[in-house]
C-alpha cells in the first residue's frame, strides 16, 4: 500500500471514530434534555428546581459536539487536499 493510499485509510477511519463520537455526544445530549423534561415534569411547578450540573452538562455537550465537527472539518479538509 503506497503511502498516500495509507494517509487516506487512517484519515477515513479518523472520520469515522469523530462520527461516532459525534453520534453519541448528540445521544448523551438528548438523553440529558429527556432528563430535564422528567425533572420539570415530576415537579410540576412554575418554577422547577434543577440541578446546576444539568445547564454544565449541557453547555459541556455543545462544546464537545461543537469541536468535533470542527475535527471532522479539519480532517476532511485535509483529506480533499491529499
Amino acid at each position: 500500500m503506497s503511502g498516500l493510499a495509507e494517509i487516506h485509510q487512517l484519515l477515513t477511519a479518523a472520520r469515522a471514530g469523530v462520527g461516532d463520537g459525534r453520534a453519541h455526544a448528540e445521544r448523551a445530549k438528548a438523553l440529558l434534555g429527556d432528563a430535564r423534561r422528567a425533572l420539570v415534569d415530576a415537579q410540576a411547578k412554575a418554577d422547577p428546581w434543577l440541578p446546576g450540573q444539568l445547564a454544565q452538562a449541557d453547555e459541556a455537550l455543545e462544546h464537545l459536539l461543537t469541536r468535533l465537527a470542527a475535527a471532522d472539518d479539519l480532517v476532511g479538509g485535509y483529506q480533499s487536499r491529499l
